[in-house]
């Protein structure tokens, strides 16, 4: 553009429109430059995601032909057999180990241990009886009367009752 203005300002008006043109076909250019660039990108992006797509389509057919060959192997009904057998088997284990238990229990207890748990059952619930009997000796008795009989205590005994529970 400065060559042009100087061309017009000497008044070489064959120069300025020369120059001109080559400005212009300079711009043309310059933007056909910048669509080829984007078509060049846009090519290369199809490109990678050609290839990624070849990759995956690969890859199914790995795990298809895998998937094939396990499903020959493997049979359903011979599975589903084979955990029916392990069941059975598993549940007969469990009582040939309870019954050896059993057995084993029975065989190291001695005779004497029942006497001996219960006479240490007993002196601990006698323990227990004594003091429960102490304390409920204390304790007032409840009125054991026919049904829609009234009570006989008297009013005085039930407010010196309700005084030694206000106390505590």
């Amino acid at each position: 553009e400065m060559e042009i203005k100087k061309a017009a300002k000497q008044g070489n008006k064959q120069a300025a429109t020369i120059l001109a043109k080559q400005l212009v076909n300079l711009r043309k250019q310059k933007t056909k430059s910048y669509a080829m660039g984007s078509k060049i990108s846009a090519i290369g992006n199809q490109q990678k995601m050609m290839h990624s797509n070849m990759k995956m389509a690969t890859a199914m057919g790995t795990t298809t032909k895998t998937m094939t060959q396990m499903n020959k192997v493997m049979d359903p009904q011979k599975t589903a057999a084979m955990m029916r057998e392990f069941q059975k088997e598993t549940d007969k284990m469990d009582m040939t180990e309870e019954m050896i238990d059993d057995t084993l229990n029975d065989i190291l207890s001695e005779s004497g241990d029942e006497e001996e748990q219960d006479a240490i059952v007993n002196k601990i619930l006698d323990e227990i009886g004594i003091e429960i009997s102490g304390k409920l000796a204390d304790a007032p008795a409840a009125h054991r009367g026919k049904l829609g009989e009234t009570s006989r205590v008297a009013d005085d005994e039930i407010e010196r009752q309700l005084a030694a529970l206000r106390d505590l």
